[in-house]
């Protein structure tokens, strides 16, 4: 069981660092797709993932078409502000690939017309334009970690004790 989180051409190095954050919180593979708006070396990308970074499994790809030709017979779910169906209401593979377009513009829809059963869409109120790309990511490797019941992750914590206590106080009530 494995969840792949894939970007077409992202464009702003601090989101993908988030997104690999997420990634190495979940075990998920980050896939990028190339051309990047910025160097995987930069900077800001390593501080947006922090000590994460050397924690994803990260898969390069030239271009979407040679990533989809790899790809074809896999699990793809395309996340788009164009599709009809929301995400909670697909039912994702045990193994998915979760696709997200770049900042600019999202997937083109001359990709999209492809797999119009595997587009669907977080909702949002109309005059939005589209969700943060990390916030998007997040949001929808969280709902397959929910379909597939967290599997392998930490559920639970520790709550710890105060070591002092709040002094009761009566009230008069009138």
């Amino acid at each position: 069981m494995s969840l792949h989180i894939v970007l077409f051409e992202p464009e702003i190095p601090q989101n993908t660092g988030n997104i690999a954050r997420t990634c190495a919180a979940l075990g998920a593979e980050l896939h990028l797709v190339h051309p990047l708006g910025f160097s995987i070396s930069e900077k800001q990308v390593r501080r947006a993932g922090l000590d994460y970074w050397k924690d994803v499994r990260i898969h390069e790809h030239e271009s979407i078409r040679s990533f989809l030709r790899m790809h074809s017979e896999r699990n793809l779910w395309f996340f788009t502000t164009k599709a009809h169906q929301l995400f909670s209401n697909v039912q994702f593979e045990e193994d998915a690939f979760l696709i997200f377009g770049k900042e600019s513009r999202g997937i083109e829809e001359s990709i999209l017309v492809d797999y119009p059963e595997r587009c669907v869409r977080v909702p949002m109120l109309a005059h939005t334009r589209s969700l943060n790309l990390s916030n998007s990511v997040a949001v929808a490797a969280y709902e397959w970690e929910r379909q597939h019941e967290y599997t392998n992750l930490r559920i639970s914590g520790d709550l710890h004790r105060l070591s002092w206590q709040v002094p009761s106080q009566e009230v008069e009530v009138q």
